[in-house]
Parts: structure tokens; C-alpha cells; sequence
């Protein structure tokens, strides 16, 4: 294991043979980190997620209410979605069984694009599932994530701030002219929805781009359902918005208006996510940022 230290080995064994008696660790080997979490795998076959939430008591109650909401999801999701097999929430550790696939995000552009309307199809059935939750059987289970327009406005200017000089001057002036706008504060119906569904959370079969399941809810929370579809709009292009649209389904949020939020939200988005891939290094987020501004922000 010589990518990890001692240290963090150590604690990985110490986990799984406490939480999983009998079940040997032969291998460990780091996943990925992100903004909220770090991963590991263990033997190929489990994943250990660490919170890098530094308050012990919030990095407890965040792992075990994001337990709690990976059983509902799984309840109702039509895709595979993360099992629990253990907590260890005063670590901030959850354990549960790898999902089969790659993220989409790891695939090569040609080929996300290729597999668009699969994978952004499939991702509409998951939003109607989810949205279709009632939101009072979500009681000490989500919290609501409302900022208004304004706000998310505001932060995409922050962020086109830092990342200016990285944008093609073609795209400036359509940058610039969305950021001068006022946002209009259109009506919704909140509903429940991952609010976090980047391709980088979306795994796939690498040959078909069939969807295999859907990793890291810790953001879940009641939001404007339009959210989710900015961020398919951001990642995937019209293609994959249209597919998704397609094939959700909602008595309560009527589509054209779901659509104009939507391309909101991926604008202000993909503005923060280029300034996260720049201050990380992460090339994978830029060239999906850069790419989406074709779309997005045309000359």
C-alpha cells in the first residue's frame, strides 16, 4: 500500500475489522478527494469515505444522517445508489460496497457526448423518483438549500472574477452580459433531489453509457428542481438537458419554466466549477468548464 501512510492504513484496518469481523484487508489504495470527502478503496471491493468536516460533532451527524439518506434513496432510486454496510460517524467514516463503472467525468469528451442522451435519460427518471418524494416525510432528514437568484448571481461574478483570464475572449461578452442581468425570481415547487449531480457523481458502463449508479449524497436537501437539470444542462449540453426532460415527469413543475432555471443555474455553475478546477489543478473540471462555455455562453 505505499500510496498511503502507516497512519491512515492503520486506521482503515482498524475500521473494517471492526465494523466488518472476519473480512481481511489485503489492499487499500486512495480514490479521490473532494470539496466534502475523502475515499478510499479496500480490497477492490469496498470504498471507505472519510468527512473532511473538521468539527467532530457536525462530521458525526453528517455521516450518519447521509446513512440515513443513502436507505431512503435506495428505497425509491431506479438506479444503484451506495449501501452502507457500516458507520464509524465519530470518525466521520462510511463503509459501504463499491458500484460497478467510471464516472462520466472520467470518460473522454467524444465519448461523454457520445453517451449523452443515455446516461442524461436515465438521470430523468432518477429526478422524477426523487422529486416525487413528499417533502414532510423528510423531516430531520434534509435540510433546504433556497439561496436566491440574486445570490447565486452574486457568487458567479465572485468566481468569474478569479477565472476571467481563463475564458476564451469569445466568450467574454456573453459572460459579461449574463452577469449584468437581473435575475428574475420565478415561483417553484420545492422538492427533494441530490443536489450534486455533476458527471463526476454519475458512474457509467464505459462501452454503452448505461448509468450504474449514483455516489455522494451528502448535499441531498430540498431544493428548486431545477437545480439538478442545470448542472445534466452544464455537463452534458442541450443534448443531454433535452434527454433528461424528456424523460421526467412532474404535475407540479411545468417544463419550460424548469428548463429557463435550469440554464440559470448551469451559467453560474460552471463558472464556480472552472475556478474550483483552476485553484485545485484539476483538468478534468476545466476542460469540462471550457468546453461547456460553447453552449452556455456562445460567441
Amino acid at each position: 500500500m505505499p500510496d498511503l501512510s502507516r497512519e491512515r492504513v492503520a486506521e482503515i484496518r482498524s475500521l473494517v475489522e471492526a465494523n466488518l469481523h472476519g473480512y481481511p484487508v489485503h489492499s487499500a489504495a486512495a480514490l479521490g478527494q473532494g470539496q466534502d470527502n475523502t475515499a478510499y478503496e479496500v480490497n477492490g471491493e469496498l470504498v471507505l469515505r472519510f468527512s473532511r468536516e473538521p468539527d467532530p460533532a457536525r462530521r458525526a451527524q453528517r455521516v450518519e444522517r447521509e446513512a440515513r439518506l443513502l436507505a431512503l434513496a435506495a428505497e425509491i432510486s431506479p438506479l444503484p445508489v451506495p449501501k452502507p454496510l457500516f458507520t464509524a460517524a465519530e470518525r466521520g467514516c462510511l463503509g459501504y460496497l463499491k458500484l460497478l463503472g467510471v464516472p462520466l467525468l472520467d470518460l473522454p469528451l467524444s465519448r461523454r457526448l457520445v453517451h449523452s442522451k443515455v446516461s442524461a435519460a436515465a438521470l430523468g427518471e432518477l429526478l422524477t423518483a426523487l422529486h416525487a418524494i413528499p417533502v414532510d416525510r423528510l423531516t430531520d432528514l434534509a435540510g433546504t438549500d433556497d439561496d436566491p437568484p440574486a445570490q447565486w448571481l452574486s457568487e458567479a461574478v465572485e468566481s468569474y472574477a478569479l477565472v476571467a483570464g481563463e475564458v476564451p475572449a469569445l466568450h467574454r461578452p456573453s459572460v459579461e452580459a449574463f452577469l449584468d442581468t437581473r435575475p428574475r425570481a420565478d415561483s417553484y415547487a420545492p422538492a427533494f433531489s441530490h443536489n450534486d449531480l455533476g458527471i463526476e457523481h454519475v458512474l457509467v458502463d464505459p462501452v454503452s453509457g448505461r448509468v450504474t449508479g449514483i455516489i455522494d449524497w451528502g448535499d441531498a436537501a430540498i431544493i428548486d428542481p431545477a437545480y439538478d437539470f442545470g448542472l445534466l444542462y452544464r455537463d452534458l449540453g442541450p443534448t443531454g438537458l433535452d434527454a433528461a426532460l424528456r424523460t421526467y415527469r412532474s404535475d407540479v413543475n411545468p417544463l419550460p419554466a424548469l428548463a429557463e432555471r435550469a440554464a440559470f443555474y448551469a451559467r453560474c455553475s460552471v463558472l464556480e466549477d472552472l475556478a474550483y478546477g483552476i485553484e485545485k489543478g484539476e483538468e478534468k473540471y476545466i476542460e469540462n468548464s471550457l468546453t461547456a462555455l460553447g453552449w452556455l455562453f456562445p460567441a
